[in-house]
């Protein structure tokens, strides 16, 4: 039995649908997953070789559609726009490598990133099959969404919670949602706002939405879904987690030096491959990193350089730039308890003993590995639904402390960048590894304990391991609707 996944071409939602692929052909031997890469024209394409590198079995095919084919005429203002010109691709890459392919079993289902949404109709209308959604953030979200759109129906204009202090009583939080943490998508007064309602409409014409979470991190989100006769049904499913270890030379002279520091005594800064920062930034948390006296490793990037601020070219600062944009004499004085670094292997850092705090753009991957290891974290969104996840793990969960909720990198607003003062920083940092404070023993706690929960719902028997039965029954039995 053949089934289809399209993730969206950024490389967080790749990898989440791709781990999602590895589980289902795990889990059932009658199953092959075949995941259709298409790139974005203008981004640089991802790196298909080494993911096909990752992948031990012969039934999960990853099949790639030329860079740039028909890109040239693809209107990119439009979300919308931009994924429905790859359907014609997609429908010559299945006839080519899917239904055209020795030996192929029978096409069952679909399974599309929430981005590419816009092509849902392809399932049922081209092939007679089911089309499911792969939400790869969390169900909070899902759930925000949802309301959204209710809100949007009913004659709301959701631009207008740009800038306002409203708060919203929307089901899936069990406390009010401040207007200051929507996505900003959903709030562009452009095209960004009618693309983003477009891809929640087309949400809710799937059949169901897997979704990357588990029951005991957002109990109430998930139960206000399924009592939302709107939402199609939904599977948690996770964390989906991708736990393999990094290879090389970069990967080795940071775990070594990690390993030669105490246990949970080490801070652990980054913010994702497009998460970067302006020289006067970088200041501040530098005076703020020196000034706490905790040992560090911090994963820098150097912000987009070309016009037009594409967060997705960060790059990195070779030393002498870097001696540039640090504090004078900064590498000299931490040189004993710190690590700047560029390119960081995440999951190697935070599996590690020595880490004690991880200060993250609150990214939904992140979090979880994260909670997955039990390192308690320093909340800093930048950008997309980081905002709502940091609001989700300070405010509801009690399992992270704020620098600043509701920061948004520049890339993605008009006027001057906000800058965060070393106090601020410094001050989190304190709270994030303070011994000797009650409130972060009580925090180190709750993450402890959810640390436990995320492990045990993808075991045997688990809430998320039974939520993958009742998808991949459902995908089997469902026989083909023409």
């Amino acid at each position: 039995m053949e089934l289809v996944l399209i993730p969206f071409p950024a490389t967080g939602h790749l990898v989440s649908l791709l781990e999602m692929a590895k589980l289902l052909v795990d889990r059932d031997t009658r199953l092959t997953a075949n995941v259709i890469v298409f790139n974005m024209p203008d981004v640089p394409p991802i790196d298909i070789t080494s993911i096909k590198q990752s992948i031990s079995t012969d039934r999960l095919h990853l099949i790639e559609i030329p860079t740039n084919k028909g890109d040239s005429k693809t209107p990119t203002t439009s979300l919308t726009n931009f994924v429905r010109a790859q359907i014609p691709f997609v429908k010559d890459a299945i006839a080519t490598h899917i239904t055209g392919r020795s030996g192929s079993g029978r096409l069952i289902a679909f399974l599309f990133d929430m981005f590419c949404a816009s092509m849902i109709d392809v399932a049922e209308q081209d092939y007679g099959v089911p089309g499911y959604m792969f939400f790869p953030s969390n169900a909070s979200l899902l759930g925000l969404f949802n309301h959204l759109l209710t809100l949007s129906d009913n004659g709301q204009d959701i631009t207008d919670f740009d800038g306002s202090d409203a708060e919203l009583a929307v089901p899936a939080y069990p406390i009010p949602f401040p207007a200051k943490v929507l996505p900003w998508i959903a709030l562009d007064k452009n095209d960004g706002s009618v693309a983003w309602l477009d891809v929640v409409r087309n949400l809710r014409k799937a059949k169901g939405i897997v979704v990357n979470t588990f029951y005991d991190v957002e109990p109430e989100a998930i139960e206000a879904i399924l009592n939302d006769e709107g939402s199609p049904p939904i599977y948690p499913v996770g964390p989906i987690l991708n736990l393999s270890k990094s290879v090389g030379d970069k990967r080795d002279d940071i775990v070594q030096w990690l390993d030669q520091q105490p246990p949970s005594s080490v801070i652990f800064l980054c913010f994702g491959s497009m998460g970067s920062f302006e020289d006067a930034q970088v200041k501040q948390m530098a005076i703020a990193i020196e000034r706490s006296g905790h040992r560090f490793l911090w994963s820098v990037r150097r912000p987009p350089t070309s016009s037009g601020g594409k967060p997705w070219l960060t790059s990195e600062y070779n030393e002498l730039e870097l001696e540039k944009v640090m504090p004078e004499g900064f590498f000299t004085r931490t040189a004993e308890i710190g690590k700047v670094i560029g390119w960081a292997p995440q999951v190697d850092v935070l599996g590690h003993k020595a880490v004690g705090g991880f200060v993250t753009h609150c990214g939904w991957n992140s979090t979880m590995e994260s909670l997955w290891f039990g390192v308690p974290t320093a909340s800093w969104p930048l950008y997309a639904e980081q905002q709502a996840n940091a609001f989700r793990m300070i405010k509801v969960l009690d399992l992270a402390v704020e620098i600043k909720m509701d920061y948004r990198n520049n890339f993605s607003r008009s006027g001057e960048e906000i800058v965060v003062e070393a106090g601020i920083i410094e001050n989190a940092l304190r709270r994030l590894m303070d011994e000797n404070s009650g409130e972060n023993q009580d925090r180190r706690t709750r993450v402890k304990e959810m640390s436990e929960k995320s492990r045990k719902a993808v075991q045997e028997g688990g809430s998320s391991y039974l939520s993958l039965g009742r998808f991949i029954d459902d995908i089997t039995n469902i026989p083909n609707l023409l």
